[in-house]
């Protein structure tokens, strides 16, 4: 096998999904493709590289094939839509939202582009299109980030009564509870679509 940047990476996300984010290392990932560690930095200068081009590589699987909205599919279905591709990469892997967050996505300009051209055409201002975009995409991250955390129930104190009601829809279906606020950031959206 030829060693390159592609190959570098994609060695990177296997390893995440075994060993988290916490857990990969530079040398590890030498290990994986039996060569010395200080080989690979011929393909990445370090790990805050390395976890720029996992960010990017998650992303482009996400929204590989984009396009803008068929015909008769409106910009909130289209949005959806892909905030649902969104989330569905960064969980195909262990951390894979804590990858994203806070990379430099070198490959954000076309997927940016056809978001900002499709509120456009909704009839959203470019500043409001790209407020819009990146409250979407700030949401789908932090959920997932907080989905993908381990994180284990607190314990019940009878002092919060509401709290213990609450608790049970707050750890219930993730898919049902990421619509949901999908739902309510798009309709919050909508209604702001004029008001500016």
């Amino acid at each position: 096998m030829r060693l390159d940047r592609t190959v570098v990476v994609r060695t990177a996300l296997d390893q995440l999904n075994e060993v988290g984010l916490d857990g990969l290392t530079l040398r590890r990932i030498a290990a994986e493709l039996d060569v010395q560690a200080p080989a690979l930095y011929w393909h990445v200068k370090n790990k805050r590289e390395l976890l720029d081009g996992m960010a990017a590589m998650i992303f482009a699987d996400a929204l590989s094939g984009l396009e803008v909205p068929r015909r008769g599919e409106s910009w909130v279905e289209w949005t959806a839509e892909t905030a649902r591709r969104l989330r569905a990469a960064m969980l195909a892997y262990r951390d894979g939202a804590r990858v994203l967050s806070g990379t430099y996505l070198t490959n954000a300009g076309r997927p940016l582009e056809l978001a900002l051209r499709t509120l456009c055409d909704a009839g959203f201002t470019v500043r409001d299109a790209a407020r819009g975009i990146t409250s979407v995409y700030s949401y789908v991250q932090g959920f997932t980030v907080e989905e993908q955390a381990d994180q284990s129930a607190p314990e019940e104190d009878d002092r919060f009564p509401l709290t213990a009601r609450a608790r049970a829809d707050l750890t219930s279906d993730p898919d049902e509870r990421f619509e949901h606020g999908l739902q309510l950031l798009l309709s919050g959206l909508r209604l702001s679509r004029y008001a500016s």
